[in-house]
């Protein structure tokens, strides 16, 4: 069920750019929340990310890092999806998300762990007729058939993505950052050709080149979705997170990434899951998600025209 909080209705989150007056086919893009965290399967936690989020950018300012401002951007906030039954949740988020797509409004959603990608992959999916590419940025390639017998679980998400009418194959996706691999996911890579590179790639090949290769692989693509776990961030900027893995990339690779694929492929809605925050007292892997997020805005805010500069 979707619901609208008190906080979902406050003008004054999202960087003071939630228009609650408004609808969704007015605004330039739209955000929602999946509070969900029933997929995991190690910590859990990432529930609390959504309203986290909402309440902690009311003090952010709708600016980029190059020192833009874009508060002419409206942003709304349609609320978080909720319900004991899953089944029936992921089905409302599929047409949901369908109903945006079809329309070609924007949208970002925040987890919740990586299992609610998969609804939002289905609703792209159900609403396009033509080859689409997803951009997975993690630490894992959740490429397993299933995990501890759920087949809807966040190691699951781009399997599951394999199997919509227009993901015609392992090119429709390509990953960033990966440094683990269960073992069904080692065989299934060794039997198909997986474009990936893991955070030794980007390290040793640098980030600018990596982000040019994923470009070059996706840019066939007139449609694609980018999904951020922020677990693909090294743990030592990002703890606060179900399953860390040790040597991720850092902050500065996140944002050359952001900056690569945001301004050279047309990302049309962008998620940003595994937040937990009873893991870390400080809060950092919900403020990296808050940047990620607002650099993403700032640059969807230069394509409208609406992004002033210095």
């Amino acid at each position: 069920m979707k619901t609208i909080n008190e906080l979902a209705k406050n003008p004054e989150i999202w960087c003071g750019l939630n228009r609650p007056e408004m609808t969704e086919d007015t605004v330039d893009a739209v955000i929602f929340g999946i509070p969900f965290d029933g997929g995991v399967s190690y910590r859990g936690g990432a529930a609390e990310a959504p309203d986290l989020l909402r309440a902690n950018t009311k003090s952010s300012t709708p600016s980029t890092e190059r020192l833009s401002y874009y508060k002419e951007f409206n942003v709304l906030d349609a609320g978080n999806f909720t319900g004991e039954d899953r089944d029936a949740m992921f089905r409302e988020i599929q047409e949901y998300v369908h109903g945006l797509v079809e329309k070609g409004i924007r949208f970002t959603m925040i987890g919740g762990d990586h299992s609610v990608t998969i609804p939002v992959e289905r609703g792209i999916d159900e609403a396009l007729s033509e080859p689409f590419g997803i951009i997975h940025v993690d630490a894992h390639m959740d490429l397993s058939y299933e995990l501890e017998g759920d087949p809807l679980s966040h190691g699951s998400t781009e399997q599951r993505a394999l199997e919509l009418a227009n993901i015609d194959s392992t090119e429709n996706l390509y990953f960033i950052g990966i440094r683990s691999i269960e073992p069904d996911e080692f065989e299934f890579a060794r039997g198909h050709h997986i474009q990936v590179k893991t955070a030794y790639d980007c390290f040793r090949e640098g980030m600018e080149a990596v982000a040019s290769d994923c470009v070059a692989k996706m840019k066939k693509f007139s449609k694609v979705y980018l999904t951020f776990d922020i677990d693909a961030l090294d743990p030592g900027f990002a703890g606060g997170t179900g399953t860390p893995q040790f040597g991720g990339i850092t902050p500065r690779m996140a944002l050359t990434l952001l900056e690569k694929l945001f301004t050279e492929l047309n990302i049309i809605g962008f998620d940003v899951v595994e937040i937990a925050p009873p893991l870390d007292d400080s809060l950092a892997s919900m403020y990296a998600g808050r940047k990620i997020l607002t650099e993403g805005w700032g640059y969807w805010a230069d394509q409208i025209g609406k992004l002033e500069r210095l």
